[in-house]
């Protein structure tokens, strides 16, 4: 058997042999400078809230804008990624993203500013390309810990940025440029990384390990939509869940530096780094909830992984309460440590989950659970731009609403096989 085109059975990081390994790489490493766009604008936003005169609620439009677009993307994406496979899905969406990124520093106004958060926004679909990608590319038995590795390394990039940002920014200030200038100059370094990867994905990746989609002459039935996809109650539970671990997880990212600069009086840089070291735990945290919801699943099958995403999303809403309440830089940064672990291990035991939900559609099942990762973050962003609430009572709040959904988890039936396409539904697949 020639194993040069088949799906890999293990995992190991050092490695860069075969097309499985360089992809599984350029793909963490894409999705990384994908996170360092789209987020590129967040630790920059005290300057640039004082530069255009924005309000709270202004602030927490751009922060719902950065990832409301993502909503109706990551749907759309994981279409693309069915019919013309990840490949070309993702080299389109990067060429596409980088021209926001690098002209939001036309922005003058709280309008232009808003709208150009929102173009941005679509990079954040890179997140289903990168998981498909990675499925196709090993087994079913380490499809979770393999997801979990290039999901986390790739949301990496939004704690490097946080921490970078600053360090460009201030760069640019000491080259003489005015802070008026600095934030916008800044932002051409994320959109110059996402056009060279656009150039790297396209011609040093395949779609899957036998070839690109038009090599291999992959099935048609897999281009078509099922309403059963759907009608299956545990993609829309999966979808909850990562509305509240990943949908978290941008939400902070967009106003932890805020939250650090107005709560703890830091400034920007300090302020960026701690904002920092949240992402920055998606080095080891969303892989351990891959590679943990693996061997769960190995033992105990998809209700084991089910539970275990259950208590994860509890362990979070009880890291965020906590957070809520910390009234020095030190607790807080115990507590945010402690819920971002379980929220990122959360993520990566949701999408241990997603490729087992429907095997034929799987980059549907994943655009949609990705997407509700998003209205999450869309929503939770409602309560930072509420004049009559602080932060740290949205972060309670929230607390609250992850707790709901991890009950909502442990009482889904994760191992209940899915019901065959009637003819009925395949004559009405579009």
């Amino acid at each position: 058997m020639n194993l040069s085109n088949k799906p890999l059975e293990k995992l190991n990081v050092l490695s860069f042999k075969g097309v499985q390994m360089r992809t599984f790489h350029i793909t963490w490493l894409t999705f990384f400078a994908c996170f360092f766009g789209w987020f590129g604008l967040a630790p920059l936003m005290p300057t640039i809230r004082e530069d255009l005169g924005l309000t709270k609620a202004q602030v927490g439009n751009t922060v719902i804008a950065a990832v409301s677009a993502t909503i109706f993307a990551r749907l759309l994406i994981g279409r693309l990624c069915d019919i013309w496979g990840p490949r070309k899905t993702y080299t389109a969406l990067l060429v596409i993203g980088s021209i926001p990124v690098m002209l939001v520093g036309l922005a003058n106004d709280y309008t232009s500013f808003l709208l150009f958060r929102l173009a941005i926004g679509i990079i954040g679909a890179s997140f289903v390309i990168t998981q498909y990608h990675t499925t196709t590319m090993f087994a079913p038995k380490i499809k979770g810990t393999a997801n979990a590795v290039a999901g986390g390394w790739g949301n990496l990039g939004g704690g490097v940025t946080l921490m970078v940002m600053p360090l460009i920014f201030a760069a640019i200030v000491g080259a003489g440029y005015t802070k008026h200038d600095a934030w916008r100059y800044a932002m051409i370094v994320p959109g110059v990384m996402l056009l060279v990867m656009a150039v790297i994905y396209y011609f040093f990746t395949q779609d899957t390990p036998a070839g690109n989609f038009s090599e291999i002459n992959r099935k048609r039935e897999s281009k078509k939509f099922s309403w059963a996809v759907l009608a299956d109650w545990r993609v829309w539970a999966l979808a909850f869940a990562y509305a509240v671990c990943f949908g978290m997880e941008i939400t902070f990212d967009g106003v932890a530096t805020l939250h650090f600069v107005d709560s703890f009086k830091l400034d920007q840089s300090s302020a960026g780094f701690w904002a920092g070291v949240f992402g920055g735990m998606n080095l080891f945290a969303r892989a351990v909830g891959g590679i943990i919801a693996d061997k769960v699943g190995n033992k105990y099958g998809m209700k084991g992984k089910g539970w275990l995403l259950g208590i994860v999303l509890a362990l979070e809403g009880l890291g965020l309460v906590l957070f809520s309440q910390a009234n020095t830089l030190g607790f807080a940064i115990v507590a945010m440590l402690t819920f971002a672990m379980f929220l990122k291990m959360a993520n990566g035991t949701t999408y241990a989950i997603v490729p087992f939900i429907n095997q034929k559609h799987v980059g549907t099942v994943a655009g949609i659970v990705g997407a509700g990762g998003n209205v999450g973050g869309m929503l939770f962003g409602f309560l930072f731009k509420a004049e009559s609430i602080t932060y740290a009572q949205a972060f309670m709040y929230i607390g609250a609403i992850v707790t709901v959904v991890a009950l909502i988890v442990f009482l889904t039936r994760f191992d209940k096989v899915a019901q065959p396409e009637t003819a009925a539904q395949t004559a009405g697949a579009i």
